[in-house]
């Protein structure tokens, strides 16, 4: 029996196999006027095409707490109603295709500004729809990238409150799931690695220190987050430096916390924080840091990184590696994998009335 359409469930919500699809930024939305950060027919149409070809969670792209918490001048947001509305219509659409859908709050911290990365991605100023962007310290990402507004203690508690709002608007938008973004260089990500974070107050120094700001966010989050939704953190297990760097036993001793305050699965990455590391990309290269999550925690994992193959998916499923896979570029090649997968297997996924002909 296909392990990878098996249900899955978490709290009240099952998600009816476990081929999942990870936030991946469309750069795509309005960066001024009334529908500035809305999602729009491009990621209508997006989201939608994975729905009816079968994945079964589906995490929609980063998307901002507040307008300064933006990747770039065209990412999602959601820190209005009218956001909200919009959003309402690809939840219902993914709800009428057996998708659960989820969504992954996110604030950029200094990696915030930066132009489209089919336009090169650099920094972008106010010419281009631009601004300051904020961290923990007043350290910049990388040569060529400003150098952060270091956040007071006193803004550190709006943004909390910006995440706890942004829950409140996912769950009348009709998300299913929520995701804490942790990962990658942004915000969060900054703070828990020594890294980025210089500071020498209550947020900065020691490990309990440099995770204060990630566990008050959660508790905003699972404070306005029914307790019978899930709620995922994305995490980068390592920032893949030898030393002065988040680390892979960090993880695991967050992993635990996590849990504690209510967190329901960890979906596990790496890397975004240092710029210039050397970063072995294979296939699967990410899952043994999922692994041991899992083995070493009772948080349960989510898989992520070049996992492209029905058989390779399996087989980390079936080796206890993680509960679930995160297939990213490849859902981006084939927005009906799922569908193609289940039919190797010889197992059961939904499949749209007007697609019969295809089964």
């Amino acid at each position: 029996m296909s392990a990878l359409f098996q249900p899955y469930s978490l709290r009240d919500v099952t998600i009816p196999n476990r081929v999942w699809m990870p936030p991946m930024c469309q750069y795509s939305a309005a960066p001024e006027g009334p529908l500035t950060g809305a999602p729009a027919d491009w990621h209508f149409a997006h989201y939608a095409a994975r729905a009816t070809g079968g994945t079964g969670l589906i995490i929609v792209e980063a998307t901002a707490v507040s307008p300064e918490g933006r990747i770039s001048p065209h990412d999602l947001g959601i820190w209005n109603d009218t956001q909200v509305e919009a959003f309402r219509r690809i939840t219902r659409f993914l709800v009428e295709q057996g998708t659960v859908p989820a969504i992954q709050l996110a604030h950029a911290g200094r990696k915030a500004s930066t132009d489209r990365p089919w336009k090169g991605g650099a920094p972008v100023g106010p010419q281009a729809h631009g601004w300051q962007p904020v961290g923990p310290s007043a350290i910049p990402f990388a040569e060529g990238h400003p150098v952060p507004t270091e956040l007071t203690a006193a803004q550190i508690t709006e943004v909390v409150g910006e995440f706890a709002d942004a829950a409140r608007r996912a769950l009348a938008a009709g998300f299913e799931i929520a995701e804490i973004h942790g990962a990658h260089g942004y915000l969060i990500g900054n703070f828990l690695s020594p890294h980025s974070n210089h500071r020498t107050d209550e947020y900065g120094g020691s490990y309990e220190n440099r995770t204060r700001f990630a566990l008050e966010v959660v508790d905003a989050v699972r404070a306005v987050w029914p307790d019978d939704k899930p709620l995922f953190f994305r995490v980068s297990a390592t920032d893949w430096l030898e030393e002065g760097g988040w680390t892979p036993d960090e993880t695991v001793r967050f992993a635990r916390e996590l849990h504690g305050h209510g967190v329901d699965l960890l979906d596990v990455s790496t890397g975004g924080n240092a710029s210039g590391v050397r970063i072995p990309v294979g296939p699967g290269y990410q899952v043994p840091f999922a692994a041991r999550v899992k083995a070493e925690t009772p948080m349960p994992v989510a898989a992520v990184g070049l996992i492209t193959d029905a058989e390779q998916a399996e087989k980390i499923l079936a080796n206890g590696e993680a509960d679930a896979v995160l297939l990213g570029r490849e859902l981006l090649r084939n927005p009906s994998w799922a569908r193609q997968a289940a039919r190797e297997a010889g197992a059961e996924v939904r499949v749209p009335d007007q697609y019969h002909r295809s089964v």
